[in-house]
């Protein structure tokens, strides 16, 4: 007669359901990088754009006969297409039962901020797909008293201050341009 040792087995990882959920940190597993979809048609609108500017931007210059380089080469629509890369650190918490629950920490937090036992209240978001556990938005750290909040990428960061400035003057000259054949 075979006995097993009910010590052996690999304890059960739940998901949290609520979107709020209060436990202690078990351990942070190993981080990995984990790409963010740009929708196609924000990206073309973007550069569609941008290209605007650039395209007035080049006539200034031959107007006013002024050389010289362009600017810095922007990135290329497949480059933006890809996306940023984002550190995704899961999670396990056990609950006041003693279960065990996994969730994922996106973007960076300081080391210092949240440590195995401390006693936590996590803000969550379901991420749409069911293969995936739920991501925190916000961390009370009960323990320490601190409020923290990770900041992942946003499709706005990838893109950057000079490719949306680009974009807003863009936009900016369209609508004065229509507004100025409407007046005319």
């Amino acid at each position: 007669m075979v006995m097993m040792d009910s010590d052996l087995r690999r304890p059960r990882i739940l998901r949290p359901t609520g979107r709020i959920f209060t436990g202690r940190v078990v351990r942070f597993m190993d981080g990995y990088t984990r790409e963010m979809r740009v929708g196609q048609p924000i990206l073309v609108a973007v550069m569609t754009a941008a290209s605007l500017t650039q395209v007035l931007t080049l006539l200034v210059r031959m107007l006013l006969k002024a050389g010289g380089a362009g600017g810095p080469a922007r990135r290329s629509f497949k480059e933006l297409k890809k996306g940023p890369e984002f550190l995704v650190t899961p999670m396990r918490l056990r609950d006041a039962e003693g279960q065990l629950y996994e969730v994922e920490l996106h973007g960076h937090l300081a080391q210092s901020a949240v440590h195995p036992g401390d006693h936590v209240q996590l803000t969550l978001r379901d991420q749409g797909d069911p293969d995936l556990p739920p991501r925190i938005e916000r961390i009370v750290n009960i323990t320490t008293t601190q409020w923290l909040t990770p900041r992942p990428p946003t499709v706005w960061s990838h893109f950057g201050p000079p490719l949306l400035l680009q974009a807003f003057v863009g936009v900016l000259v369209v609508v004065l341009v229509v507004a100025w054949v409407i007046a005319v």
